[in-house]
């Protein structure tokens, strides 16, 4: 009987190592999907489709300046543009303009755009999406600049 449990036992304990095996990571392997770091990134980040997109951006004095209507993501992940519509009439925007994402804040649950003005985003030369790719570039094609 005791060889019996010895047997089980051991069974058990190969099993168990043949487990951990499969879950060892590959050094130099890339990991699907996200970490936990980058888990509390996107916890505390943006979303374009709930947070930013169709929502008006006004500067720090609560004037309202344009519209945020697209975002544009760079190959190399390090830097984002917004397309702001600095003037829309009827809803369909007269003036496009790109700006980095990074001068845009929340700041009491508004979009914000420190120190711009409606005049000055008026004067930004207008953006143009046919010089935007249709078709994305290759992260390994992308020269880095």
């Amino acid at each position: 009987m005791k060889a019996k449990w010895a047997l089980v036992f051991i069974a058990a304990s190969a099993f168990s190592a043949v487990c951990q095996q499969a879950d060892a990571q590959i050094a130099g392997a890339q990991t699907i999907g996200i970490t936990v770091e980058q888990s509390q990134l996107i916890v505390e980040g943006w979303s374009a489709k709930k947070s930013l997109l169709g929502k008006s951006i006004y500067n720090d004095s609560g004037e309202k300046v344009g519209v945020l209507h697209d975002i544009i993501v760079a190959p190399d992940n390090a830097v984002s543009f917004g397309i702001v519509a600095a003037h829309q009439f009827l809803g369909v925007s007269q003036h496009d303009v790109a700006i980095p994402m990074s001068q845009l804040d929340f700041v009491d649950g508004k979009l914000v755009w420190a120190g711009a003005t409606r005049d000055a985003v008026k004067s930004i030369p207008a953006f143009q999406y046919a010089k935007v790719r249709t078709v994305p570039i290759a992260r390994k094609d992308f020269g880095h600049h």
